[in-house]
């Protein structure tokens, strides 16, 4: 099954402290407003999703979304979430670890579109 979002090894370990530390999580790319466009973590429900939101899937049983005009331009292209030392988004939860999500990204191939039926 071809997945639109995966974690590395490193953002999943990094997931699971943030759980342990908030309780469930989910995350929503950012549309490059105030943070760039950077995946934001946050305690499940804190930041309200709609109709103007795609979900993308899941990483570490947390909901991953992203708004539906930015999702047009990435629909073809596989997002790899990771983490890198540095800061991250102010009101994303790693901040305080000295760690940020960051998306990493390749282009699916011919098949794995078609599987996903775009």
């Amino acid at each position: 099954m071809v997945q639109r979002v995966l974690a590395t090894d490193a953002a999943l370990a990094l997931i699971e402290t943030l759980k342990l530390k908030h309780g469930p999580l989910m995350f929503h790319q950012s549309g490059g407003c105030c943070d760039g466009s950077a995946p934001m973590c946050y305690a499940l429900g804190e930041f309200l999703v709609g109709e103007s939101d795609v979900k993308l899937g899941v990483i570490g049983d947390c909901p991953f979304y992203m708004g539906k005009a930015q999702f047009e331009y990435w629909r073809h292209t596989q997002l790899i979430i990771d983490v890198v030392p540095g800061r991250g988004g102010m009101f994303s939860l790693e901040g305080p670890e000295g760690l940020r999500f960051l998306t990493r990204s390749r282009v699916f191939t011919d098949a794995e579109v078609a599987a996903l039926g775009d």
